[in-house]
């Protein structure tokens, strides 16, 4: 059966946290909205009390909370002469499958990027203009400032209730915060969390060899708050059940504790969930769209019209959705035209295991944002002349989980993965063991990009996400020097031992254990047409009513998680919206429209 439903001012494809943004931002401007969500309706207090959520083998194992291969997968090759196979089984993109989407099941590593990240092209015109770059390598602005941003950024901290130390507040820097960030309107709005023990070592270790560790900012509540919505938000307890999980303790910053239940109370406000989005539709003059088509779960095909539609789903969701749609021109790596898939990049990581004697790390008190970090070789606050790369990481010491199950395989190099010898040794490593991470930069290349697969196919009859991707040159020399710089580190640190995996090393795989989840690009933002998909305000250049939310509009990623920054730029785009577009409908840059 097909029907159409009654017409919205704006449908929102996605309620993870671009999607439930928008939605508080359009509703509380007196939008009526219309939200279709793939995923089927989790309510935080039951879902996830304490005694459900804290079940490692049905989450940190099993993955429940993510959505199956089953549900939805994509196809995988390292370069366009190869043939694309399907993951058929979960793999590090970690997908919501219910309300909330990956918001409810992250870390909460919550990040802002440098300025620096938004602005490398210009960047390496004035600072490095006879820099020799990696063949092949994108490199552009993304036609937004962190100053523009940063009015949002401290909107978006304040309704997550993030926890954290600045480090330069109104161009002042301040002790025990980050040196290099840029400057914020004010502190943020809960206190860090308690350091671990391995965090201490870390700090003493780092801050003796001259460098500024802190702790990093999480959506890890650090005292009992209020947010700018009127929710209650609780202290995190250190359970360690985080990233993979979900929080009943609203203790994790999370769309469904933070924004999801000051929406219910909305009457301009109708949420369809368990529909899947097939396709955006154009209007006859395309240079508009009209709505989505969706199935909901009777198998009925609807149509939801609408004068403004936001996509906000999984960054790979939301450029497929737009290949599906036949909205822009697909990205062909042979002649280097078109822009839709181009520009696709990840994250660049590498990892240091150490193991200590006579250390009492008690890494069961844990959280997923409970790390010291030092800044002093991310992005660009080091100076790259000569190196012969772009870019860097942020190099942490992670006390974020202790589950047993994970952290099994965590012993000493050259240990048997079984037998008495290996429960020897992990009765004793998990108690004397530490983590690095160096959590690098990614800029694109011209062989990296998303398209649909020509051969494979979803239960809809459409084609599957085709990921062509691999390593470039540049990541590779950056995560050499990142791997240099982490064992100066495990050197000073005091560990007996320690192992440290490049995984740029080897062919990128989406099955690589301890790789990043951070998937990015594709659908990019900029100031040119000819190199982006979306207008500065994530506007689409070919369809002014249309506009994508997410990690999809990033032209390069940061050594940073992606989450608050999209944020951010979602409440960017929804300020212009609001102040700008519903007053006079029509492209955002056009002349004499607001600078927001």
């Amino acid at each position: 059966m097909n029907y159409t439903r009654p017409k919205a001012d704006a449908v929102i494809v996605g309620l993870g946290w671009a999607g439930s943004l928008m939605a508080e931002e359009l509703t509380r401007a007196g939008l009526n909205i219309v939200v279709i969500e793939r995923g089927a309706w989790e309510q935080t207090q039951k879902n996830f009390s304490p005694a459900i959520a804290a079940d490692e083998l049905r989450y940190g194992v099993r993955r429940e909370i993510l959505k199956p291969p089953s549900v939805e997968t994509l196809t995988f090759r390292n370069s366009p002469d190869q043939k694309a196979q399907p993951a058929r089984e979960l793999n590090i993109f970690m997908m919501g499958n219910s309300v909330g989407g990956a918001g409810k099941h992250w870390a909460a590593n919550a990040w802002r990027f440098n300025p620096s990240d938004f602005e490398m092209e210009t960047r390496l015109k004035k600072r490095y203009h006879n820099m020799k770059l990696a063949d092949g390598l994108i490199v552009q602005d993304w036609g937004v400032t962190y100053e523009e941003l940063e009015p949002f950024y401290d909107r978006v901290e304040k309704i997550a209730g993030i926890s954290g130390k600045a480090g330069v507040i109104k161009g002042v820097k301040q002790d025990g915060g980050n040196p290099f960030e840029g400057s914020r309107t004010s502190e943020y709005p809960t206190p860090p969390l308690i350091r671990s023990h391995w965090n201490d070592i870390f700090h003493k270790t780092t801050e003796g060899m001259g460098y500024h560790p802190f702790p990093i900012p999480g959506g890890t509540i650090g005292a009992a708050y209020t947010n700018p919505l009127g929710i209650n938000l609780a202290p995190c307890t250190y359970c360690g059940y985080c990233g993979l999980y979900g929080c009943g303790n609203w203790s994790k910053s999370s769309p469904n504790a933070c924004v999801i239940p000051a929406l219910m109370d909305r009457t301009n406000l109708t949420m369809l969930t368990e529909c899947t989005v097939l396709r955006i539709e154009k209007a006859e003059d395309g240079k508009t769209v009209t709505g989505a088509t969706f199935l909901d779960s009777d198998g009925n095909t609807g149509f939801q019209p609408a004068d403004i539609v936001c996509i906000s789903a999984y960054q790979l969701d939301n450029v497929r959705l737009l290949l599906l749609s036949e909205i822009g021109t697909p990205y062909d790596p042979a002649t280097g035209k078109g822009t839709l898939g181009r520009a696709y990049n990840y994250q660049t990581m590498v990892n240091a295991f150490l193991y200590f004697e006579n250390e009492h790390m008690n890494p069961f008190i844990s959280t997923g944002a409970l790390s010291t970090q030092i800044d002093d070789f991310n992005g660009d606050n080091f100076d790259h002349t000569g190196l012969g790369f772009l870019g860097g990481a942020g190099i942490q010491a992670l006390s974020d989980q202790g589950t047993p199950l994970s952290l099994a395989d965590r012993v000493p190099p050259g240990t048997k993965l079984w037998g008495s010898k290996w429960k020897k040794a992990f009765q004793k490593s998990y108690q004397n063991f530490g983590k690095i991470q160096g959590q690098g930069t990614s800029y694109s290349h011209k062989d990296s990009y998303l398209s649909l697969d020509p051969h494979y196919k979803d239960d809809n009859g459409q084609p599957l996400m085709r990921m062509t991707f691999d390593y470039n040159e540049n990541d590779k020399r950056m995560a050499d020097y990142i791997r240099d710089r982490m064992e100066e580190i495990c050197k000073k640190s005091g560990a007996t031992s320690w192992e440290i995996v490049s995984i740029p090393d080897k062919h990128n795989s989406p099955f690589t254990p301890y790789d990043s989840s951070h998937t990015i690009g594709g659908a990019v933002m900029g100031l040119d047409p000819k190199t982006s998909v979306l207008n500065r305000y994530q506007q689409h250049w070919d369809a002014h009513n249309l506009f994508v939310l997410g990690a999809s509009s990033f032209p390069n990623n940061a050594g940073y998680n992606p989450t608050i920054t999209l944020s951010a730029l979602t409440l960017w785009t929804a300020h212009a919206i609001v102040n700008d577009y519903l007053k006079n409908p029509g492209s955002l840059v056009r002349k004499g429209a607001n600078n927001v």
